[in-house]
Protein backbone atom coordinates (compact mmCIF):
# COMPACT_ATOMS: atom_id res chain seq x y z
CA UNK A 1 0.00 0.00 0.00
CA UNK A 2 1.29 3.32 -0.93
CA UNK A 3 0.89 5.41 1.31
CA UNK A 4 0.95 8.76 1.46
CA UNK A 5 0.33 11.47 3.80
CA UNK A 6 -2.27 11.78 5.92
CA UNK A 7 -4.37 13.81 8.50
CA UNK A 8 -4.24 11.50 11.58
CA UNK A 9 -0.48 12.12 11.93
CA UNK A 10 -0.85 15.97 12.06
CA UNK A 11 0.55 17.87 15.04
CA UNK A 12 -1.80 18.13 18.00
CA UNK A 13 -1.91 21.61 19.56
CA UNK A 14 -0.69 22.04 23.12
CA UNK A 15 -3.48 22.58 25.61
CA UNK A 16 -2.46 24.51 28.72
CA UNK A 17 -4.75 24.89 31.72
CA UNK A 18 -4.61 25.79 35.38
CA UNK A 19 -5.27 23.22 38.07
CA UNK A 20 -8.87 23.08 39.29
CA UNK A 21 -9.55 25.49 42.10
CA UNK A 22 -6.50 27.70 41.56
CA UNK A 23 -7.25 31.28 42.67
CA UNK A 24 -7.58 33.91 39.96
CA UNK A 25 -5.27 36.23 41.91
CA UNK A 26 -2.24 34.10 41.01
CA UNK A 27 -1.04 34.02 44.62
CA UNK A 28 -1.16 30.22 44.72
CA UNK A 29 0.97 27.94 42.54
CA UNK A 30 -0.69 26.62 39.40
CA UNK A 31 -0.06 23.32 37.65
CA UNK A 32 0.59 22.95 33.93
CA UNK A 33 -1.45 20.17 32.40
CA UNK A 34 -0.78 18.69 28.98
CA UNK A 35 -3.49 16.15 28.15
CA UNK A 36 -2.42 15.88 24.50
CA UNK A 37 1.21 15.10 25.27
CA UNK A 38 1.04 11.46 24.18
CA UNK A 39 -0.57 12.31 20.85
CA UNK A 40 1.96 15.06 20.26
CA UNK A 41 4.83 12.65 20.87
CA UNK A 42 3.38 10.28 18.25
CA UNK A 43 2.90 13.06 15.70
CA UNK A 44 6.39 14.42 16.33
CA UNK A 45 7.88 10.95 15.93
CA UNK A 46 6.38 10.66 12.45
CA UNK A 47 7.58 14.16 11.57
CA UNK A 48 11.14 13.28 12.56
CA UNK A 49 11.09 9.90 10.84
CA UNK A 50 9.98 11.67 7.64
CA UNK A 51 12.94 14.06 7.97
CA UNK A 52 15.79 11.83 9.17
CA UNK A 53 14.57 8.23 8.93
CA UNK A 54 14.01 5.68 11.65
CA UNK A 55 17.75 5.38 12.23
CA UNK A 56 18.01 9.09 12.98
CA UNK A 57 15.37 9.42 15.70
CA UNK A 58 15.98 9.26 19.44
CA UNK A 59 14.07 9.90 22.64
CA UNK A 60 16.03 13.11 23.16
CA UNK A 61 15.32 14.46 19.65
CA UNK A 62 11.63 13.66 19.85
CA UNK A 63 11.28 15.17 23.33
CA UNK A 64 13.00 18.38 22.23
CA UNK A 65 10.86 18.74 19.11
CA UNK A 66 7.62 17.91 20.95
CA UNK A 67 8.53 20.23 23.84
CA UNK A 68 8.07 17.56 26.50
CA UNK A 69 10.33 16.47 29.36
CA UNK A 70 12.69 13.69 28.35
CA UNK A 71 11.42 11.53 31.20
CA UNK A 72 7.89 11.62 29.84
CA UNK A 73 9.02 9.64 26.80
CA UNK A 74 9.48 6.43 28.75
CA UNK A 75 6.45 7.24 30.90
CA UNK A 76 4.20 7.04 27.84
CA UNK A 77 6.17 4.45 25.82
CA UNK A 78 8.24 1.68 27.35
CA UNK A 79 10.72 1.62 24.46
CA UNK A 80 11.54 3.26 21.15
CA UNK A 81 10.17 0.20 19.38
CA UNK A 82 6.82 0.59 21.15
CA UNK A 83 6.72 4.26 20.18
CA UNK A 84 7.59 3.57 16.54
CA UNK A 85 5.11 0.73 16.26
CA UNK A 86 2.25 2.84 17.58
CA UNK A 87 3.24 5.82 15.42
CA UNK A 88 3.28 3.67 12.27
CA UNK A 89 -0.03 2.12 13.32
CA UNK A 90 -1.49 5.65 13.33
CA UNK A 91 -0.02 6.22 9.88
CA UNK A 92 -1.58 3.01 8.52
CA UNK A 93 -4.93 3.92 10.06
CA UNK A 94 -4.84 7.36 8.45
CA UNK A 95 -4.13 5.99 4.97
CA UNK A 96 -6.77 3.29 5.37
CA UNK A 97 -9.25 5.99 6.38
CA UNK A 98 -8.48 7.80 3.12
CA UNK A 99 -9.33 4.62 1.19
CA UNK A 100 -12.55 4.30 3.18
CA UNK A 101 -13.56 7.89 2.48
CA UNK A 102 -12.83 7.77 -1.25
CA UNK A 103 -14.29 4.36 -2.02
CA UNK A 104 -17.13 4.73 0.46
CA UNK A 105 -18.32 7.86 -1.37
CA UNK A 106 -18.45 6.10 -4.76
CA UNK A 107 -22.05 5.39 -5.73
CA UNK A 108 -21.44 3.04 -8.66
CA UNK A 109 -18.76 1.16 -10.57
CA UNK A 110 -17.67 4.13 -12.67
CA UNK A 111 -17.26 6.37 -9.64
CA UNK A 112 -15.28 3.61 -7.95
CA UNK A 113 -12.88 3.49 -10.91
CA UNK A 114 -12.44 7.26 -10.67
CA UNK A 115 -11.91 6.95 -6.92
CA UNK A 116 -9.03 4.54 -7.49
CA UNK A 117 -7.45 6.99 -9.94
CA UNK A 118 -7.94 9.78 -7.40
CA UNK A 119 -6.18 7.75 -4.72
CA UNK A 120 -3.18 7.05 -6.94
CA UNK A 121 -2.76 10.72 -7.77
CA UNK A 122 -3.39 11.96 -4.23
CA UNK A 123 -0.72 9.60 -2.93
CA UNK A 124 1.83 10.76 -5.50
CA UNK A 125 1.05 14.36 -6.42
CA UNK A 126 4.40 15.65 -5.15
CA UNK A 127 2.93 18.00 -2.57
CA UNK A 128 4.31 18.19 0.97
CA UNK A 129 1.62 15.93 2.41
CA UNK A 130 1.96 13.15 -0.16
CA UNK A 131 5.77 13.35 -0.12
CA UNK A 132 5.81 13.03 3.65
CA UNK A 133 3.38 10.12 3.50
CA UNK A 134 5.42 8.31 0.87
CA UNK A 135 8.66 8.69 2.82
CA UNK A 136 6.97 7.35 5.95
CA UNK A 137 5.55 4.42 4.00
CA UNK A 138 9.00 3.52 2.67
CA UNK A 139 10.39 3.60 6.20
CA UNK A 140 7.58 1.32 7.35
CA UNK A 141 8.20 -1.10 4.48
CA UNK A 142 11.88 -1.28 5.40
CA UNK A 143 10.96 -2.18 8.97
CA UNK A 144 8.40 -4.73 7.76
CA UNK A 145 11.03 -6.42 5.58
CA UNK A 146 13.05 -7.23 8.71
CA UNK A 147 10.59 -7.41 11.60
CA UNK A 148 7.51 -9.68 11.70
CA UNK A 149 5.67 -7.24 14.01
CA UNK A 150 5.81 -4.51 11.42
CA UNK A 151 5.02 -6.99 8.66
CA UNK A 152 1.83 -7.86 10.54
CA UNK A 153 1.03 -4.15 10.56
CA UNK A 154 1.44 -3.75 6.79
CA UNK A 155 -0.50 -6.98 6.19
CA UNK A 156 -3.43 -5.66 8.22
CA UNK A 157 -3.21 -2.34 6.37
CA UNK A 158 -3.38 -4.07 2.97
CA UNK A 159 -6.30 -6.21 4.13
CA UNK A 160 -8.25 -3.07 5.07
CA UNK A 161 -7.53 -1.52 1.70
CA UNK A 162 -8.73 -4.61 -0.14
CA UNK A 163 -11.93 -4.71 1.91
CA UNK A 164 -12.69 -1.19 0.73
CA UNK A 165 -11.96 -2.14 -2.87
CA UNK A 166 -14.30 -5.11 -2.52
CA UNK A 167 -17.17 -2.69 -1.99
CA UNK A 168 -17.10 -2.20 -5.77
CA UNK A 169 -14.87 -4.83 -7.40
CA UNK A 170 -14.76 -8.58 -7.59
CA UNK A 171 -12.54 -10.03 -4.83
CA UNK A 172 -10.56 -11.82 -7.55
CA UNK A 173 -9.20 -8.52 -8.84
CA UNK A 174 -8.90 -6.45 -5.67
CA UNK A 175 -5.34 -7.66 -5.10
CA UNK A 176 -4.43 -6.53 -8.61
CA UNK A 177 -5.97 -3.13 -8.01
CA UNK A 178 -4.25 -2.85 -4.65
CA UNK A 179 -0.91 -3.67 -6.27
CA UNK A 180 -1.59 -1.19 -9.07
CA UNK A 181 -2.32 1.59 -6.58
CA UNK A 182 0.90 0.79 -4.74
CA UNK A 183 3.03 0.52 -7.85
CA UNK A 184 1.70 3.51 -9.78
CA UNK A 185 1.83 5.71 -6.68
CA UNK A 186 5.46 4.78 -6.17
CA UNK A 187 6.36 5.35 -9.82
CA UNK A 188 4.57 8.69 -10.00
CA UNK A 189 6.13 9.87 -6.74
CA UNK A 190 9.68 9.11 -7.90
CA UNK A 191 9.41 9.79 -11.63
CA UNK A 192 10.62 13.21 -12.78
CA UNK A 193 7.99 13.07 -15.52
CA UNK A 194 5.03 11.25 -13.93
CA UNK A 195 2.21 9.91 -16.07
CA UNK A 196 -0.95 11.97 -16.30
CA UNK A 197 -4.46 11.00 -15.25
CA UNK A 198 -5.34 9.62 -18.69
CA UNK A 199 -2.63 6.98 -18.43
CA UNK A 200 -3.61 6.12 -14.86
CA UNK A 201 -7.27 5.75 -15.80
CA UNK A 202 -6.38 3.46 -18.72
CA UNK A 203 -4.28 1.29 -16.39
CA UNK A 204 -7.09 0.98 -13.85
CA UNK A 205 -9.60 0.10 -16.56
CA UNK A 206 -7.24 -2.53 -17.96
CA UNK A 207 -6.92 -4.23 -14.58
CA UNK A 208 -10.64 -4.13 -13.94
CA UNK A 209 -11.44 -5.31 -17.45
CA UNK A 210 -8.97 -8.20 -17.23
CA UNK A 211 -10.55 -9.37 -14.02
CA UNK A 212 -14.08 -9.15 -15.43
CA UNK A 213 -13.15 -11.56 -18.22
CA UNK A 214 -12.27 -14.43 -15.87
Amino acid sequence: MAASDVAAADKVPIDLAHAPGAPATGTARTRRTDPDRRERILATTLDLVAEVGVAGVSHRKIAARADVPLGSMTYHFASMDELLHEAFTRLADAVAARFEARLGAARDHEEAVEAVVDLIHELSDGGPTSTRGNVLSYELYALAARDPRYRALTTAWMARSRRELERHFDPRITRRLDALIEGMSLHRALDEDPVDRTVTLAAVRAVVGEGDQR
